[in-house]
């Protein structure tokens, strides 16, 4: 447990960013799900729908340091092959 006035503050604003963090994370992930769940539907129109709106908001998240730039990158990498692979 933090001793110092200070610490004990540290602590409480780091709790409220992990679970702000937390949520955005678990947006990226449900964002990634639901363009698997496409591509395994077999659907390519709803896939590229699904893409292209998974994008900006992993992007968003790479540009806040919620989740590494080259994450967001291999992300966008595999799903976009799998998704040209529907055609």
């Amino acid at each position: 447990m933090a001793n110092s006035l200070q610490a004990r503050k540290r602590a409480r604003q780091s709790e409220v960013r992990r679970r702000h963090n937390a949520s955005f994370r678990s947006m990226v992930r449900t964002q990634i799900k639901k363009v698997d769940a496409a591509i395994v539907g077999g659907d390519h129109a709803k896939a590229v729908e699904a893409y292209n709106t998974m994008v900006p908001v992993i992007d968003r998240m790479a540009d806040r340091g919620i989740i590494h730039k080259n994450k967001a990158s291999r992300h966008k990498s595999r799903l976009n092959t799998a998704v040209k692979a529907l055609k």
